[in-house]
């Protein structure tokens, strides 16, 4: 056997390991991610005055009232549906009214504002008056979440190992590359340099001057954008290095995040001048934006195009979510509606009608989640329903765009081109895929974008397309069980919106090319080439890193009236 058969022979064996490869890689990150967390025990307790009744206090931010969604609920008619917020922060406990009848006392001082509770103070709501206790008090067992209850008691994966897992993934990658069918040279091998210098840094960098204890959530934030920027080196190598760049943006922009929504209350201080900079992005680009692919939501400059819709998404869930004791307030949520329907009206006007639905969708996870109520819900959905057609009735060119849609072969070569395309070479390209480099899809307008999950399909096999939209699907879960655990509703809020925000996108962009649902042209997160689209993936995926309450833990101090 002569070395280039041995050759052809070691790539095809790789086109099958790889997707077993990745399975194993996205198991990982989330295998560790269920492991290594706080004991299932209350933060502090609150005894019943006059009773043994004693309530164990879970949450870092606690509503208390007489309604049965209340965190802690009490039976008493003189106290409010919404009557108070018991929260901690780093300084020790607090309790803030929120417009109860009857008001709320600390030591029989009627609290205004942020009111400090220390262990053995008195906080009385209506006729009833609680003692705060410590927590270790409380000797009944708590049930465990639902996502860590069977963890493993075996230790999880060691950063370090987990990154040289994604590392030889991204090689194996570029080695395809390297020998695909049409061109054969090293430039893959460059990328994968360039790529792998930039992942090891911001390990090292997390690691060792940041001090985390942990790096699931990054591992699988530069698993899944060093895919992408792979898989551009076959395509167009320029477009490989911008990737690149704008990667290393997202990275630094994720660890200014991070640290920015360290503690919620300087959000809460920064939440309307965030607003308006994000409507005065929007007003720069309905003024500024250059149409391209039919909508015009880009900014030009010099040679760099920049979409501020995306950017625009971060600010949107910094705006929708707040500590609990300030989401509770009427004014906060009037502010929050007009801001949706400026960003949503905005982007229709620009016709980015992909974007307006991602927007309203996030609308409607951070309407439920503040207010539990499903009313609220449909009501939007009405509104949403009646906008659409009002949409329709006086721009009737929007309502061709979907013509082919469900109609794909009839429209194949027609207005239906890209998704038929996407159908065909996925089918080509089968459960190992073509090798990276050696599919036609490639050829075809917004492959590396709109129709990446067909270009993965096709070069890299179906295995591993769904691989990764089930590891962005899998996010959901995880902010979902880590809701309970944030130190603040604005870690829970911002994070379950974060996740339902990118699959969402990936839903349309997959369901999109593959003719399931109309194609809105909106990127899959991470993968698609895009500089701002990955920009701000990272900048979303912060919010579910400050979710999780090990990324503080390093940092935390506990106040003497705790210990």
């Amino acid at each position: 056997m002569n070395f280039q058969a041995f050759l052809d022979i070691a790539v095809v064996a790789l086109r099958f390991l790889m997707p077993i490869y990745a399975v194993v890689i996205v198991y990982q990150c989330y295998a560790s991610m269920r492991r290594h967390r706080r004991p299932e025990k209350p933060l502090v307790t609150l005894q019943v005055k006059g009773a043994k009744q004693k309530v164990p206090v879970l949450f870092w931010e606690n509503s208390i009232g007489r309604s049965k969604g209340s965190d802690i609920c009490v039976l008493d008619p003189s106290v409010s549906r919404e009557h108070c917020v018991l929260l901690r922060r780093q300084e020790g406990w607090f309790v803030s009214d929120i417009g109860s009848k009857s008001g709320t006392f600390v030591n029989e001082k009627k609290a205004r504002d942020r009111t400090r509770v220390l262990i053995d103070d008195e906080i009385r709501v209506g006729n009833t008056t609680f003692i705060l206790k410590r927590g270790d008090e409380y000797k009944e067992g708590l049930r465990p979440s639902w996502f860590f209850s069977k963890a493993s008691n075996k230790g999880s994966l060691q950063p370090y190992k987990l990154m040289i897992l994604i590392t030889l993934f991204h090689l194996f990658m570029a080695v395809e590359a390297c020998f695909s069918n049409e061109v054969k040279d090293f430039m893959p091998l460059m990328i994968f340099v360039c790529l792998e210098v930039i992942i090891w840094a911001f390990f090292f960098v997390s690691s060792f001057v940041f001090n985390r204890i942990n790096f699931e959530i990054e591992a699988l934030m530069l698993f899944l954008s060093g895919i992408g920027v792979m898989l551009l080196v076959r395509q167009d190598v320029r477009s490989a290095f911008v990737q690149l760049i704008a990667m290393t943006v997202g990275i630094v922009f994720f660890c200014f995040l991070v640290k920015f929504i360290e503690n919620p209350d300087r959000v809460n201080s920064w939440r309307l001048a965030i607003m308006i900079g994000a409507v005065v992005l929007l007003l720069i680009n309905l003024v500024f934006g250059r149409v391209q692919n039919g909508a015009a939501n880009w900014i030009t400059i010099g040679s760099v195009s920049v979409q501020p819709s995306e950017f625009v998404k971060v600010a949107y869930i910094f705006v929708g979510a707040a500590a609990l004791d300030k989401l509770q307030t009427k004014r906060n949520f009037i502010e929050f509606i007009i801001f949706s329907a400026i960003c949503v009206g905005a982007l229709a006007i620009m016709g980015d009608f992909g974007t307006a639905l991602i927007f309203f969708a996030t609308f409607l996870i951070i309407a439920f989640m503040r207010s539990g109520d499903f009313k609220t819900v449909i009501l939007a959905l009405v509104g949403a329903v009646f906008a659409g057609l009002i949409v329709l009735k006086f721009k009737p060119y929007v309502a061709e765009r979907f013509s082919s849609w469900g109609h794909v072969w009839e429209n194949a070569q027609t207005t239906a081109y890209q998704q038929a395309r996407v159908l065909t070479y996925t089918a080509s390209g089968g459960i190992p895929g073509v090798g990276v480099g050696n599919g036609y899809l490639k050829y075809v307008a917004a492959s590396e974008s709109d129709l990446v999950f067909g270009l993965v399909s096709e070069e890299m096999g179906v295995v591993i397309a769904f691989v990764i939209a089930a590891a962005i699907i899998a996010l959901a879960f995880y902010s979902r069980a880590i809701t309970t655990r944030s130190r603040s509703t604005f870690y829970s809020i911002s994070a379950c919106c974060a996740a339902g925000l990118m699959i969402f996108q990936s839903a349309l962009n997959i369901f999109g090319a593959t003719d399931i649902l109309p194609l809105t042209g909106v990127t899959l997160p991470f993968v698609s080439a895009g500089g701002s689209s990955i920009i701000a993936c990272f900048g979303l995926m912060a919010f579910i890193k400050a979710a999780d309450e090990r990324t503080y833990a390093a940092k935390r101090i506990r106040p003497k009236e705790e210990v």
